[in-house]
């Protein structure tokens, strides 16, 4: 808890935490516009594919033109990364094959990251993990996106003595938004097309959080950080609000939903008929844990706690997250702790592709929010096993043969790769898979 302190004492001795910043969207957006009022911390560069781009997004976020001018702002990547001034590498960019590709370069050249790219991190997270260490640098997850969040109440649980028994975060679900298409998105948000583009909102990152794919990314992040598992055959998405989330989040065995304890899971926020649930989480991280004594039951009685009827399943939670606004977190902990906010430490789970609808041979598939395949959260050991195809290389790649609705992505589903850009996530799969083994 002394993190402002830490920072007070960096600015008072006139050498600011020097930050990279690469990909100005959404989420690099709001941290650009919270890092000039944390003391101790500069931005000492942004590299995106577009700079006019990079540019309007600081105006648009209050960036004065003085300030503007005076920060670097590149396309080149690379050679931002590499400048001996930056301390902290940020990787916003939400591309999975680029997001590998900075950070190993940012730890090859003995940068810390600070991982907001998920997709990225479920691709091969604790290999980049495993390079950090041996690198003395600090891979961490984004604090302030759920992942981290999650990451936190389960350590401080875990710290006080307790079993963890879900983990997970809330989302608007049900099951006929896995076929959404950025074509259809718009319905399922109450919006019109024009509605979207004058707000400047993009279908496919929209699509992925309903579709489903998001929190299948994000709960494999959270499963591979914290050492949970998810259920066999994906998520569940069960509709529960927060005063049941002990009741429901709880082995079958005990009235519950999960096929056992240790588990990732996210809360749907809508009824299976489409109600709101009042106290929903749609926003929030959740943990529930076991009070394995009496006296640790009668004292979660004595103070309020929320659990199921028998005492023995309790819940705590957090009902909304900042996104990019609290990413300031995870840098400071990186550069003057030497900590991550939650980090991968195994490969437990995976998120992989999964037809939206019937695919025929030759069709291209389109990845992450797009129409042909949603992503699915399933055990690691299963994955491998199957060999599935993770949503995050399920781009740009044409079918072998037909596949039904629902049918898992395979390898031996897949005409022949190009050579390109994911030749690289193809490798650190490869290595991913020797360290599962």
């Amino acid at each position: 808890m002394n993190l402002h302190r830490m920072l007070r004492q960096r600015a008072a001795e006139g050498r600011p935490v020097r930050v990279a910043v690469i990909g100005a969207g959404k989420f690099g957006s709001m941290f650009l516009h919270q890092a000039p009022r944390m003391p101790g911390l500069a931005i000492h560069g942004i590299a995106d594919l577009s700079v006019p781009r990079a540019r309007a997004a600081l105006a648009r976020i209050g960036w004065s033109e003085a300030a503007i001018a005076a920060t670097t702002i590149t396309e080149d990547a690379a050679g931002l990364i590499g400048d001996p001034h930056v301390e902290v590498v940020v990787e916003a960019t939400g591309d999975p094959a680029a997001g590998l590709r900075h950070a190993r370069h940012a730890i090859a050249h003995g940068k810390h990251v600070v991982m907001v790219n998920v997709e990225a991190d479920v691709l091969a997270g604790p290999v980049l993990a495993e390079e950090a260490a041996r690198a003395g640098v600090v891979y961490s997850m984004a604090y302030g996106d759920q992942p981290a969040l999650v990451a936190e109440l389960v350590d401080t649980i875990r710290t006080a003595g307790f079993n963890v028994v879900a983990a997970g975060k809330g989302t608007k679900y049900l099951p006929a938004y896995h076929a959404s298409t950025p074509e259809t998105v718009w319905d399922f948000y109450g919006l019109t097309r024009e509605q979207a583009v004058a707000g400047g909102m993009n279908p496919r990152m929209f699509n992925s959080f309903l579709d489903g794919t998001k929190s299948g990314i994000e709960m494999a992040a959270i499963a591979n950080a914290c050492d949970l598992a998810p259920p066999e055959d994906g998520l569940l998405f069960p509709p529960c609000g927060t005063a049941q989330l002990p009741n429901v989040l709880r082995p079958r065995e005990a009235g519950g939903v999960l096929p056992g304890k240790g588990m990732v899971e996210v809360v749907s926020s809508l009824t299976r008929e489409g109600a709101e649930i009042p106290d929903n989480l749609r926003w929030g991280v959740f943990v529930v844990f076991e009070g394995e004594s009496d006296y640790a039951r009668r004292c979660f009685a004595e103070y309020g706690v929320v659990t199921d009827e028998a005492g023995r399943y309790a819940a705590l939670w957090r009902p909304y997250h900042f996104i990019g606004l609290e990413l300031g977190v995870s840098v400071a902990s990186a550069a003057l702790r030497r900590e991550p906010t939650g980090c991968a430490t195994r490969w437990a789970a995976d998120c992989v592709a999964v037809a939206k609808r019937p695919l025929r041979t030759g069709e291209v598939l389109d990845g992450e929010g797009g129409a042909t395949v949603w992503g699915k959260c399933i055990p690691a050991a299963r994955s491998l096993r199957e060999a599935a195809v993770p949503i995050g290389l399920a781009h740009g790649v044409a079918l072998a043969r037909d596949l039904a609705e629902g049918a898992m992505v395979t390898e031996a589903d897949l005409a022949p790769r190009q050579a390109g850009l994911q030749d690289e996530a193809l490798a650190l799969r490869a290595r991913l898979a020797a360290l599962a083994g």
